[in-house]
């Protein structure tokens, strides 16, 4: 068997998803499997850098839709040559975002990791928190068709597989599973000293009035509901002196000035795209991480801050329940005042602990090994299924 994965185009700076490839690949090739990887590459993406926005997602299109499609042909023809079959060989989109280059690989059994369909829903008229231009609708739809020409389906939540079986196209007639994503990176409980080595990157943490804080990690997305983490620290001003640690994408001016209204700005401190052993390192020394998505695709910020010790507040968010269960403090989302009274239990020292336990035995349920076992059996099932009908 040979695997083919196809990753995404670097200049869209999608972290999470570029991660997730490489976890797989790594993981593949430690099991022996010869794999390969291929992505878009940044040529007209050059010129403009970073393609978030504005003219320069169009560049970014024009490398991603009409350059990488006739680099994929031609890496899919030396395939073709290797085998009389194409039964041995897997395509795996790596992301459903990318789902639309099921086409350039049909004859192949094609599998696509769909992470989630909340922009899919979004563009479809679906409050998920994600709402979509024009322009938007027209992709999420060609996403859409893309996972439709997809041999297999992996989702990595039941909530997520709920959604492709009522959204995509023929979905009865292909192979859907489940796989929950592993750990992209080996997040463990450090001790003091190496905390506070890794922490002297972030100089105002050793400043913070207590030195306590509570945590989120993401991005300024609507769904992730950071508008929410403002106002549960206004609520909390006046019973607690921590502060709140945003890491990944810094506040938004929409975001600070809430934070400015609210007077709580300057108990935020802002980490942006911290590394993974600063991460790790942030989760280790907050008291807690507070997550109140209002809709997710799995979480991994969950799982992260548990396996390092890390105790979880978290909304009822689609697949918590099912990451987390009841090894974190999940809360309906808009109860914000809930939020806050949980963060104050939380950080009792003995009710903490208890949560520290829980979530330290959840994480362990999400080994990348196990994940690229799940996937070999995905491949291995699809193998046979496509042998057996050619």
């Amino acid at each position: 068997m040979k695997v083919l994965l196809i990753s995404n185009y670097a200049s869209d700076a999608q972290e999470s998803m570029v991660r997730f490839a490489d976890l797989l690949f790594s993981g593949l090739k430690t099991a022996g499997i010869q794999v390969e990887m291929i992505r878009p590459e940044a040529v007209l993406g050059r010129i403009v850098g970073r393609t978030a926005s504005g003219w320069a997602k169009w560049v970014g299109y024009l490398d991603k839709f009409l350059l990488f499609p006739w680099r994929l042909r031609r890496r899919l023809a030396v395939f073709r040559r290797q085998l009389r079959t194409p039964a041995g060989h897997i395509i795996h989109i790596c992301d459903h975002s990318n789902a639309m280059y099921a086409q350039a690989v049909a004859g192949f059994p094609v599998v696509a990791t769909c992470h989630d369909l909340l922009a899919v829903r979004g563009a479809l008229g679906e409050a998920t928190d994600c709402p979509a231009s024009r322009t938007g609708v027209l992709l999420q739809r060609w996403i859409l068709r893309g996972l439709s020409r997809a041999c297999a389906i992996v989702c990595d939540s039941s909530a997520t597989e709920e959604d492709v079986k009522r959204l995509v196209s023929g979905a009865d007639r292909k192979l859907i599973s489940v796989v929950h994503v592993g750990m992209n990176y080996p997040y463990r409980v450090l001790k003091r000293e190496e905390i506070v080595s890794r922490l002297k990157e972030v100089p105002r943490l050793a400043n913070l009035a207590g030195g306590a804080y509570v945590l989120h990690v993401g991005s300024n997305a609507l769904r992730k509901n950071r508008a929410a983490l403002i106002r549960i620290m206004a609520i909390l001003a006046g019973q607690w002196n921590g502060s709140l640690v945003l890491a990944g994408e810094g506040l938004s001016p929409e975001l600070r000035k809430t934070a400015e209204e609210l007077n709580v700005l300057n108990r935020i401190v802002e980490v942006e795209r911290p590394d993974n052993e600063l991460l790790e390192a942030l989760y280790n020394a907050a008291s807690l991480l507070v997550y109140p998505s209002t809709h997710e695709g799995f979480g991994w910020p969950l799982i992260e801050a548990q396996a390092c010790g890390c105790p979880v507040v978290c909304s009822d968010a689609g697949p918590f329940k099912e990451i987390v269960g009841d090894s974190a403090w999940r809360i309906p989302v808009e109860k914000e005042g809930a939020f806050a009274e949980a963060v104050v239990k939380v950080l009792h020292p003995t009710a903490r602990q208890e949560w520290v336990d829980k979530g330290l035995e959840n994480a362990k349920r999400f080994d990348s090994r196990r994940m690229v076992d799940r996937y070999l059996e995905v491949y291995k099932e699809l193998e046979q299924r496509y042998q057996s009908s050619n």
